[in-house]
C-alpha cells in the first residue's frame, strides 16, 4: 500500500497559484474569442497577474520560511 505524503503549505500555495493562473487564462481566452468590449484591458490585467502572482507567492514562501525558522528557534 502506498503511503500518502502530507502536503506542505508551500505546495498548497503553489498549487492554488497554478489553478488561479489557469482559470484566468481560460477566462481571458473565452473573452477574447467572444469579442467582449474592453477585452484588451482584460488581456493587460492577465499579463500583469502573470508576473505579479508568482512574485507574491515567492514573497509568501519566503515569509513562511522565516517565520517557521523563528518559531523553531524560540521553541529550543
Amino acid at each position: 500500500m502506498k503511503e500518502k505524503r502530507k502536503r506542505t503549505p508551500k505546495q498548497i500555495a503553489a498549487l492554488i497559484c497554478v489553478i488561479i493562473l489557469l482559470c484566468m487564462y481560460i477566462f481571458t481566452f473565452i473573452v477574447a474569442c467572444l469579442d467582449f468590449p474592453n477585452s484588451e484591458k482584460l488581456f493587460g490585467v492577465c499579463l500583469l497577474t502573470t508576473i505579479g502572482l508568482p512574485i507574491l507567492l515567492w514573497i509568501y514562501i519566503q515569509l513562511y520560511t522565516i517565520t517557521k525558522k523563528k518559531q523553531s528557534k524560540n521553541e529550543q
